[in-house]
Order: structure tokens, then sequence, then C-alpha cells
């Protein structure tokens, strides 16, 4: 019924209207207001007399409206003869009070504005004529509302007619909030505001301004909308506009604590999507809020990202409450932050304030400082996931699935397949300590006598790994491997120590005292070892006392580059992100030397290592600090300097999404360099081989390679970014020399390592069937990188397929059972990807760990293929757990009820919508994968993290019990 009785009703209002018309015409002549059909252009005017049936409302509004107009023209007109300003005020007044009152619906503009319009030219040129008054101040606020249906042609009104308003004001009475005219008025102001701003900075304060007001006046009116936009739950209009202003800073005392975690959220995350140096200004901001507001695990998040010690000292010893600071120590431990950070600063600088500063803090502290729990706190969660049994080769291979053709021999000898089975365990096994091929194995039948030479090094070292973090038993089982007769096995053993301490701190520092002395052996893979085996057991630490150990080999003319480049890496390796000034000169000035006697060895496959471990030194955010270097190097007359500059480049924006680094690296690619520019037109591959015989016509293109990597490297940190890079190494695929071609593949898998999405799989298995065996073979390794950890079926089976498919090839069949290992690494427990929590802050160690390896890749046939296999080691330094791991007060393991789901980006976004989206419940301990997020799904507990990642500490919620009426 409803449907007639509306239709009936709405031909009755308009019929009406038609009578009135010519009446409405008469009314007007009689309200003298002819005058307005002149003013208004005779288009409009036409328009009106056709067009809008006016309800009786707005008829009675628009003449009151025209009225009085009409009266402040009079009144004017008066005022000429008589002097007489008291009739002004009431007139402004109403007209005030009818376009504050005019409520109208959303999506139409408010009735006074539109009746206004057409007197809008009429009231400016009234409004030149007034004396300086508050009347004229309040006349100017009202034009500057009805400016903003003018916007198009006078562009900037609104903000003119404030900004006047406010200056004829006396200073004791200042100008109402612009928030008592509504939110529009203020998006109007904020926006105009914006772009004056602009046009002051480009043109400077010289040239007079066409405004009023200084740049201060616009600040302070910022403000103002600012305290109104956060107000009305328009934070990020907040933000944007104190951005524009740059005033972010003083957000800070505007913020509430209804207000402030919308605002940090949205600033947290434009970090990446501004320019330097504003993103550390956000950040800064952001820092300070959040330790206004004592959220102290989000400003300790802030503090890591931005890598500032004082920040980080002065988080961690804030809060008093005992449980929120071993929280924040399993941060600290899991971004691997340098314990020497959270010193006091002492006035002496002796050594023993280190030993001090270690009893000063409480054993509890310590030890979640230290990550001693972790190997117990997996080995337990191995067991919750039923994962805990060692798993043998054929349970990775599955060689029964695979299409060999029947009756085809595999021309692979038996000792490449037993390395390649070295690394599958080590990779598989890590971490549980009870794989069968070497920790279970009886004293003389263990796995390393299957191999060779260089392959028992491996094969020792795979020990490391399967006892990983576990420094108590692990020391143990390795030590018998020391005595060994057998160089190699030495060796592995040796390097086995550094891996297994590789992100855990014991007071033992067992690694240094049983590889410090080796460093200085005549023999070169003990020495090889136990340089990398400090560089893996202490990464991230950057501790001083290492120094005297690795650093003379940089620096020594007589040792070989191999052994002065992998000493350059191990430093890196520790000092990562330190800008540590003495071993930054040292490796300059080593590199300096060697150009000027121009020494061979700087044309010789390490010399990458040695550019690498410098750039390692400005990883993540030290911008400004690598300046300097860089323009050392560009001094350096030696190809290696243009790599090394890319490296220094590379490494000091990592993870910041910076649009123009990125640009800049491409533009490396572009260019297309004949290897020769004389007559030799020799085709090889490996363009180091040629420097040795034409080393004047040589042009060297090694540092296009790093280029590409360094496409990944930057961009990495952010979605936008990583997707967009994915299109340019298509192009890069598609259009590139061959030494760009092989790098892709690897520079793809770092973008999205341990994060297998089906275009990135497809990708690099068209790329793993290449013609270039280069290509198929990083392409090969970098699907392994894709799916570290992550157990993928899919995968799997892409990689049985490429077994079979390259049954023949045995170099590419060594790679794809590594692959094979990678992805099942820790029996998918562990990932490599170098982000946590919430993937907002970048593990140094771990991107040191990945860059290493993949640069290995970028000539594979002289390391990785080579006798260099323990390379793949590097990324034991990014290998961590997927998991969320609930404890109790006491640090006991206490099951829980998780929602865990695809985290999704709800920044910005209105209300309280679902952070996780195609959830599913399960009791903690539980996997994460690496774009997953997860929630608490009841009340019953508070968790003092901010991010449920790693270890969570929850404390029972006071009011839970009450709440509880499921026993119905």
């Amino acid at each position: 019924m409803t449907n007639p009785t509306e239709f009936a009703i709405s031909v009755k209002s308009e019929d009406p209207k038609k009578k009135e018309k010519p009446e409405d015409g008469d009314k007007d002549k009689e309200e003298g207001s002819s005058k307005l059909l002149k003013d208004v252009k005779p288009k409009e005017a036409g328009k009106e007399e056709e067009g809008e049936d006016l309800s009786e409302e707005d008829l009675q509004l628009k003449n009151e409206l025209e009225m009085l107009v009409e009266r402040l023209k009079i009144i004017d007109l008066v005022r000429h003869k008589e002097s007489n300003t008291e009739l002004y005020r009431p007139a402004l007044e109403t007209l005030r009070t009818l376009i504050r009152t005019s409520t109208s619906s959303m999506t139409s503009v408010p009735k006074p504005l539109k009746f206004l319009r057409p007197h809008y030219p009429d009231l400016q040129t009234l409004y030149e004529t007034w004396p300086i008054s508050e009347d004229k101040s309040l006349f100017a606020d009202i034009l500057s509302v009805l400016a903003m249906t003018y916007s198009d042609t006078q562009p900037h009104g609104t903000l003119k007619y404030r900004l006047l308003s406010a200056s004829l004001r006396p200073a004791d009475s200042p100008l109402a909030d612009p928030g008592t005219w509504g939110h529009e008025y203020v998006r109007h102001l904020a926006a105009e505001l914006g772009s004056e701003y602009e046009i002051r900075e480009q043109e400077g304060e010289a040239d007079s301004p066409k405004l009023p007001g200084t740049v201060e006046d616009l600040r302070s009116l910022a403000k103002q909308c600012a305290v109104f936009l956060l107000g009305h739950n328009a934070e990020p209009d907040a933000v944007d506009l104190l951005e524009e202003l740059e005033i972010i800073k003083d957000i800070a005392e505007l913020v509430d604590e209804n207000t402030y975690s919308r605002v940090c959220q949205y600033m947290v995350r434009m970090v990446n999507l501004l320019p330097p140096p504003d993103d550390v200004s956000f950040l800064n901001t952001a820092h300070t809020i959040y330790v206004q507001h004592q959220k102290f695990p989000e400003a300790l998040a802030l503090a890591i990202r931005l890598g500032n010690p004082e920040l980080i000292r002065e988080d961690f010893n804030a809060p008093g409450n005992p449980l929120m600071k071993r929280q924040l120590a399993f941060l600290l431990a899991r971004a691997q932050i340098p314990l020497e950070w959270l010193h006091p600063p002492s006035e002496d600088a002796d050594g023993d304030a280190d030993v001090d500063f270690q009893e000063e803090l409480p054993e509890d502290l310590l030890e979640c400082l230290s990550n001693s729990r972790l190997s117990t706190h997996f080995r337990e969660f191995g067991k919750e996931l039923g994962v805990a049994d060692a798993k043998s080769l054929e349970d990775v291979y599955k060689s029964h699935l695979e299409n060999t053709r029947p009756g085809a021999m595999s021309n692979v000898d038996s000792a490449r397949g037993n390395l390649a089975g070295t690394f599958v365990n080590a990779f598989v096994n890590a971490g549980f300590g009870n794989d069968k091929l070497m920790v279970e194995a009886d004293e003389g039948n263990s796995w390393i006598y299957k191999n060779k030479d260089h392959g028992m090094m491996s094969a020792a070292a795979s020990l490391g790994l399967s006892l990983l973090w576990d420094t108590d038993v692990g020391l143990s089982h390795v030590d018998k491997y020391t005595y060994s007769a057998e160089e190699h096995i030495k060796a592995g053993a040796l390097f086995a120590t550094g891996i297994l301490n590789s992100g855990v701190r014991t007071e033992a520092d067992a690694a240094l005292a049983l590889l410090g002395e080796f460093t200085e052996n005549k023999s070169v893979p003990l020495k090889t070892s136990a340089i990398m085996g400090l560089g893996l057991a202490y990464a991230g630490s950057h501790r001083e006392d290492l120094l005297p150990f690795l650093l003379p080999h940089v620096a020594d003319d007589g040792v070989s580059m191999e052994i002065a480049s992998l000493a350059a890496l191990a430093l890196g390796f520790i000092f990562a992100g330190s800008e540590n000034g003495e071993v930054t000169g040292t490796i300059l000035q080593t590199l300096m030397e060697k150009a000027e006697r121009e020494d061979k060895s700087l044309d010789e496959k390490w010399a990458r290592f040695m550019a690498l471990g410098l750039g390692l030194l400005y990883l993540a955010g030290l911008q400004d600090a690598s300046d300097a270097t860089i323009e050392t190097l560009k001094a350096i007359e030696h190809p290696i300097s243009k790599t090394a500059q890319i490296m220094v480049e590379a490494c000091s924006f990592a993870g910041s999404g910076n649009v123009l680094k990125v640009q800049a690296m491409l533009h490396h690619c572009d260019e297309h360099i004949d290897v020769f520019s004389g007559d030799k037109k020799e085709e090889n591959k490996d363009d180091k081989k040629d420097d040795k015989e034409a080393p004047k016509e040589k042009r060297d293109d090694a540092f296009q390679s790093f280029a590409v990597l360094a496409v990944a490297l930057i961009a990495m940190g952010e979605d936008i970014g990583a997707e967009m890079s994915l299109r340019q190494f298509n192009h890069l695929m598609h259009y590139g020399e061959p030494n760009i071609r092989k790098s892709v593949p690897l520079a793809i898998g770092l973008v999205s390592t341990s994060n297998p999405q089906l275009p990135i799989l497809d990708t690099l298995s068209k790329y793993s069937h290449d013609n270039d065996l280069a290509v198929a073979l990083n392409a090969i390794f970098a699907m392994g990188l894709v799916g570290a950890g992550t157990n993928n079926a899919r995968l799997a089976q892409m990689l049985r397929q490429l077994a079979g498919y390259y049954y023949k090839e045995p170099d590419c069949l060594f790679m794809v059972r590594i692959a094979q290992g990678l992805v099942h690494m820790g029996k998918g427990t562990i990932g490599l990807n170098p982000f946590f929590s919430d993937r907002s802050i970048m593990s140094r160690p771990a991107v040191a760990g990945l860059l290493a390896t993949i640069i290995a890749f970028t000539d594979a046939k002289g390391f990785v293929l080579d006798k260099y296999h323990w390379m793949l080691y590097f990324l034991v330094t990014a290998m961590y757990p997927r998991f969320l791991i609930t404890l109790d007060e006491e640090l006991n393991n206490v099951p829980v009820t998780v929602r865990v789901g695809q985290a999704v980006d709800v920044v910005g976004q209105a209300g309280k919508p679902r952070t996780i989206s195609g959830f599913q419940t399960h009791q903690t301990p539980v996997r994460l994968g690496t774009t997953e997020r997860s929630e608490l799904a009841t009340e019953e507990f508070i968790p003092f993290a901010h991010v449920l990642e790693g270890f969570v500490i929850l404390k029972k919620n006071p009011g839970w019990e009450k709440e509880d009426k499921m026993e119905m």
C-alpha cells in the first residue's frame, strides 16, 4: 500500500508550485529585488526561470537572504550620509545564523550558499568599501564561506577572507574556530592552505605574497583545522595537512588517547611513500606519540626501525613492569640488537663496563635478550605440530613421483648427489638436532665420509645447522670433529661452531674462544672457516673485540684476495648497519692501494665480496653516512669501484622503497655494454675471466648484475614497490644482456623471500627452462628462496618435474635438490623473510645473509658449483622460526585460542574493520605464514606485545570471569 500514497503525496506537492510561479515574480518585484536579475548573468536567470521549482521553505529562505543582502547595500548607502555603522551587526548576525543552521542533504550544496552565490561579486565590492572594524571582520568571515562556491574561478578565496577576517580582529578577541562552519569548510580551507604554502615555498618570502598573513599564520590556522579534523574521525586529513605545512612534529601536542593510535598507524604506513628526510621525521613523531601514551612495544619497534641506539635504550628502560620489559627484550632479541646499545653510556671508555652491565641486568631479562631458550621452545613447537621426527632425503625428494624415462641413466656422480643430500638434510632438519645422517649417525658411519674433499667440509658444517641455536648440546657434538686429522672435516667443524651460535648469545662466548685462534692458521680452509664462522656467530652484534681477529686480514697484502674478501664480508656481517669508521676506512684503503698498484687481485671473482662487506656497514637507513664513502669510491679507477658504489648505495636504501634510487639502478641496467671495444670479440659468459686477457679494451659490465639485485633490495620493503619491480624485471629479462638476465631470477627471489605467490612461481618456472643454463640455475635457486620453509605443494611438484627434466644436467639437478631442501626448511617451520613484526621491521643480519648468498650466485660456476658450496650456509642468519608462542608470566607455554588469517591493511578506514580475513581458529603455539596475522579469539588474556608474532607474554584479564556466560 505504501507506494500509491507516496505517489499521491508527491503529485499534490507539485501542483501548488505551478500556481505560485507568477506570484513568485510579483513578490520579487515588491521586495525591490528586480536588480538581482540584472546582476545575475542572463543565462543563470534563464536557468532559474525554467528550472528549479522551489518549495515554500526554500522560497522563504531565498527571499530572506536576498532581503539581508539588500539591507546591507542600503545601510551602506545610508552610512555614507550619516556614518551610522551599528545597523550592520544585526544583518550580518542573521546572515551568519542562516548559513550555519542550514542543514541540507549531504550530496547537494547547502541552500543558503546556492542562493547567495549570484550576490558574491556584489558583496565582494561592498566589502572593499567598508572601514576597518569588527563588523568588517565578521563580513570577511561570511565571505570566506561563500567563497567556497567560487573556488574554481577565484582560487584561495576561502583562505584569503579567513586570513583577512583574522587580521581585522583585535588581539584580545580571536576569531571563532573554523570548525563552527562545518566539516566541508574545514576541508576546503585545508586544501587551500596546502597549495598556498607550496606557492610561498617556491616563490620565497621575497615576493610580496598575494594573500595577507605570514607563514606562521598559515601554520596556526592549519593547527586549528587539524584539531577539528582529529576530533571528527578525519585523522588522515589532519596528518596530511600538517605534513604539507611541514609541521608534522606538532601533531604530538594535538592528539589525545582516542585519536593517537589511528594517527600513528596512518603515519607509520605513510613512511614507505615519503621521500627522505620526511620518512624519518614521521617515524620520530609517531615514536614520540607512542611514548607519551606509554605504548612501549610500538615505540620500541619504531626505534628499531630508526636504528637509533639512544631511543632503543630509553624505550627499553622506560617501563616499570618487569613483564613488559621481558616482552621488549624478546623484541630486541628478534631484531638482534647489539647488547651494547642498552648500556648507559659510560664516561670512561673501559672494557669492564660491558661486564658490569651484563651483571646489572636481571638473569631473566638477559635470557630473553640473548635468545637462549629459542632452541627448547622451537623443539616443543615442532612436537606440537607433529614434525619433530627427522625426515629422510627420500621424504623430501619423493623421487617415485618424478617422471623420469624408464631405463634412463642419470649421469650424476654419487659425490655430487651426496653433497646435495648434505644440504637438503641440513636445511630440512634444521634446529631439531635429530637428523639420521649426521647427529644420530654412528661414529664411523657418519655421512661426512660419504663425501669427497671439500664436500666433507660442507658435511661437517651441516652439523651446525641441525643443532641450530642449541649451544649446549651442539658444541659437544661438533667438538669430536675438531680433532679430526682430515683438514676439511676440521674446517667444517669450525664453521659448524659459528653456525650454531648464530642469532643466540651465550655468556661462555664459545664461538670466539674456539674460532679466534684459527683466524691466524696457515691452512686456507681452516682460516676461511674460522673467519666466516665468526661472521655468522656474531652477525649484527657490533662487537669491537672481534676487530683484531679480522681487520688485519683485510689490509694484509700478503694474503690472497679470497681471505681478504671473506674477512671483509665477515666484518660486514658483524657490523651490519653500524657505519663503523675503522672497518670502512680499512676496506676503502685496501681497495685504493690495490687499484693504484694495478693489482690483479681486484679482477678476481672474490672482489665482489669485499664490496659487499663495505655495503653491509651501511645497511638500512644510513643514506647520509654512505655519501662520503660513495664519493671516495668514485676516485678509485677500477671497474670494482662501480660495483662497490652500487652495493653501498643499495644497502643504505635497503627496504626503503625509494623510487628515485630504483630508477637510478634501472639506468645502470639499460646500458648495452660491448664487453670489448677493440677487435677481440670473444664470446665469454664470465666477464671476470676476460679481464685477464684484455685489460685495456675490456669494459666491465659486472656492475649491472648487482644493479638488478639493488632494485630488489630497495623495493622489497613495501608491497606496491615490490609489485612494480616485478614488471621491471620482466622487461630486463626480455631486453637485458646475459649477465643482467642471470641476476633477474635472484632479484625476484629476494623481493618475495618465503612468500610464494602464484604469479611469481609461474614466472620462475618459465625461467627455469631457459636456454641459458646460468639463468635456469638461478631461477631454480630463486624458487627455493621464494618457497623457503613454506612446504608449498605446488612448488614441490614443480621442482619434482624439474628434477626429471634436468636428469642429465648435474649442475641443475644439484640446484633442484637444494631448492627442494629450502622449500621444506625446518619441515615448514622456519622462514627466510627478513621482515618481522607484521612485516614492518627489517632484520639487518637476515638481509646480510640473504644478500651474501645471492651474490655468490651471480657467479654460480665460480662459487657454489665449485668448491665453495658452503656459501649456502650464509642463509643461516636469515633463518628464524615462523611461530607464535604464548607465554604466561613465568615464561612457560600457555595454550590459548587464536585466529590466524591473511593480514588486511585497514589503516585509515572508518570504524574498526577486521584486520584479518579468512581466518581459522587454532590453539597456540601456531605457525604463521609471511603474509598472515593472528589475533586472540577471546578477551581472557591481555597480550603485552602489539603484534602477535614470535614470543608473546600474556596476562590474565581481571575483568574476564564476570563476562563469561558460556556455562548456560
